[in-house]
């Protein structure tokens, strides 16, 4: 009989632990495909994302951990109702009832922390998906993860040297320079009206503090954060943010790309998201991939990266549910 523990302190036992389960679960269900490395999963479990709080549990039976899974609890305005989970069962110990008791230990958390949308993502080509769906989850987004050969991205040149009448480039490795704090909250604020389907997300409110938190956060983990922007008059008109995360470092995670509303059409997505390729080419060569995901409705962004020469990897899924339908 598998029991679940709830972990408060996190040892470097729970770490390697944790890791072992992971890799073997990714081995399992997406071949081929990195899994974290040790120092990833520590980063993770030590230091929750900016604007929340997380719980953290692993299941055991014998002695051996057989499935882990997180919580994370988002404490900023217009968000206090959502609850994001990751569940792992190791493949060796599948079908015996540990993923379904985890995801009830989960949804027992997250009523008692008065959540009403439990979220979480799910790869298509997983039995994940099936389990969802069979627990009462439905499919929200539909996102499509697309994968870039860096070496091979096209016209990067070309497209830096463009000319953008009014605008400059810009970048920054962490924290956003205080000069310009204040137009990056703006500008990520401006995400608000990305595509995001039926999902139950709420509202972001990015100030200044917020901005550097979400750094700070990325430094804590050992991971690299780089920002690229497009600047009129000095203010951020648009910008994207890539992280490299700490341990191989070879496939770089793309994280937000926004251009403020009055500055669209002009093509400075693009601009500054070339911009960043031409960078990590020069100063980070060990990156050999950047890892980005699209809703399947985001048609400008997905040109956007098909233009760069991002391809097609695999159909991701996002999926909630009332913690409240799950027994």
């Amino acid at each position: 009989m598998d029991k679940v523990q709830r972990l408060r302190d996190v040892s470097d036992a729970d770490v390697a632990a944790w890791h072992e389960v992971v890799v073997a679960s990714v081995a399992h269900d997406l071949p081929g495909e990195p899994a974290p490395t040790l120092d990833q999963v520590h980063g993770h479990l030590a230091t929750p994302g900016a604007g929340s709080r997380h719980l953290l549990w692993i299941a055991r039976a014998e002695g051996v951990v057989t499935g882990v899974a997180r919580l994370r609890l988002f404490e900023g305005a217009g968000r206090r109702h959502l609850g994001e989970f990751t569940l792992h069962v190791h493949p060796g110990h599948r079908r015996r009832g540990v993923g379904t008791t985890l995801l009830r230990t989960v949804a027992r958390a997250a009523r008692d922390e008065q959540r009403r949308t439990l979220v979480v993502e799910a790869s298509s080509q997983t039995s994940g998906a099936s389990f969802l769906e069979a627990n009462g989850f439905t499919c929200a987004l539909s996102l499509s993860l697309l994968l870039l050969d860096v070496a091979a991205a096209r016209g990067v040149e070309e497209i830096v040297g463009t000319e953008h009448p009014g605008y400059r480039l810009t970048r920054w490795l962490g924290v956003v320079p205080d000069a310009l704090a204040e137009t990056f909250a703006e500008a990520k604020s401006s995400m608000g009206d990305m595509p995001t389907g039926k999902m139950d997300f709420g509202t972001t409110t990015w100030d200044t503090d917020r901005v550097r938190d979400m750094a700070e956060v990325v430094e804590k983990r050992g991971d690299t954060l780089l920002t690229v922007a497009a600047l009129h008059d000095d203010a951020v008109a648009g910008f994207t943010e890539l992280v490299i995360p700490v341990g191989d470092g070879t496939r770089a995670i793309q994280y937000d790309t926004a251009v403020v509303s009055p500055h669209r059409g002009r093509g400075l997505g693009l601009w500054v998201k070339a911009a960043m390729l031409d960078w990590l080419r020069a100063e980070w060569p060990a990156v050999r991939e950047i890892e980005t995901d699209n809703a399947e409705d985001n048609t400008h962004m997905l040109a956007v990266n098909e233009r760069l020469g991002f391809r097609p990897l695999r159909q991701t899924r996002q999926y909630q549910c009332d913690p409240r339908m799950i027994h």
